[in-house]
């Protein structure tokens, strides 16, 4: 695939972290009950950089943790014969907290209904909140998240193709076709 354009570089994505790190911070009137879970791969290094900010506006430490989504999926046995399993690594109580689920690219909404399965396995949280960098529309589910980084319209043909600097070497948001 071809690199249609590219929609967000460093700058924007600090931008759109900074915001999103606001939102939080505005909607639950702080962070003091607010726990960050990133879902692998890519929402991991998100909401560690969420986290970062708030902590750097709230003066408050947001405990974050990973999930992996692996065996939750509805389409585990369309994908791989051997799935790879990831661990998931929460060590805080999810509790009667507010769970802020933490993706780089909402889509379908599959993968944010299995890590709706895999919390509720956890325990019984007092709000669980969705915060992804792109929303790239598409919803085959009634999921929404609420905070979006960037909405970028696509077509079904069309991938979003988000780097960062801890996986990939480079923090970018790119449309390809």
């Amino acid at each position: 695939m071809i690199e249609k354009a590219r929609l967000m570089d460093e700058k924007a994505i600090a931008r759109a972290i900074t915001r999103i790190s606001h939102e939080i911070i505005e909607k639950n009137k702080g962070v003091e009950d607010v726990i960050l879970i990133g879902i692998k791969t890519r929402g991991v290094p998100i909401a560690n950089r969420i986290a970062t900010r708030i902590e750097q506006i709230e003066g408050h430490k947001v405990s974050t943790g990973e999930m992996d989504i692996t065996l939750y999926r509805d389409d585990l046995k369309e994908i791989q014969h051997e799935p790879v399993i990831n661990s998931t690594n929460i060590d805080v109580d999810i509790n009667d907290k507010i769970v802020v689920l933490v993706d780089d690219v909402l889509y379908t909404g599959r993968t944010v209904r299995s890590a709706l399965n895999a919390i509720m396995d956890l325990g019984r949280p007092k709000a669980i909140q969705l915060a992804v960098l792109v929303d790239r529309g598409h919803r085959e589910l009634p999921i929404r998240a609420d905070y979006v980084g960037k909405n970028v319209p696509t077509s079904k043909q069309e991938i979003i193709s988000v780097e960062l600097l801890d996986i990939d070497g480079e923090d970018s948001v790119k449309i390809k076709g």
